[in-house]
């Protein structure tokens, strides 16, 4: 059990960083930036899978799910409500698993930097919060 000033706290980290994660993704600029650093470090790396030239529903897809987030990440900042922090545990346990299935099907050890993040933040956030502080 946490404390809910703690939890509050917790939520707002995964906030944060969804907002330095994601942020690069808004743009086609800054995410063509952003998938040709993440190519590289794959490559500098040796990581196994794939990491794919992207085309453009990759990227309109990224640029929509960089918006939505951003978006997302300034409502959970600024309304710093705890139930908000449930419903980014329970997108962040569907994003892992779909991150997950597409590392099965061999997605760039890359994308298992995201997946750690997506899940200790998930599992922290559906830990049960005390209301005494």
């Amino acid at each position: 059990m946490v404390k809910k000033s703690t939890y509050i706290k917790i939520m707002r980290a995964s906030a944060i960083y969804d907002l330095i994660a994601t942020a690069p993704f808004v743009l086609p600029v800054t995410f063509a930036f952003t998938w040709s650093q993440l190519s590289g470090l794959h490559q500098q790396l040796g990581l196994a899978g794939t990491l794919p030239d992207p085309h453009v529903y990759m990227i309109l897809l990224a640029n929509l799910l960089g918006s939505v987030v951003v978006v997302w990440s300034a409502a959970r900042l600024w309304l710093n409500m705890a139930v908000l922090g449930r419903f980014d545990a329970a997108a962040r346990l569907l994003f892992a698993t779909w991150q997950i299935v597409a590392l099965v099907n061999g997605a760039s050890m890359v994308l298992a930097a995201y997946l750690v993040v997506e899940l200790i933040f998930g599992f922290l956030q559906i830990m049960p919060i005390s209301e005494q502080e």
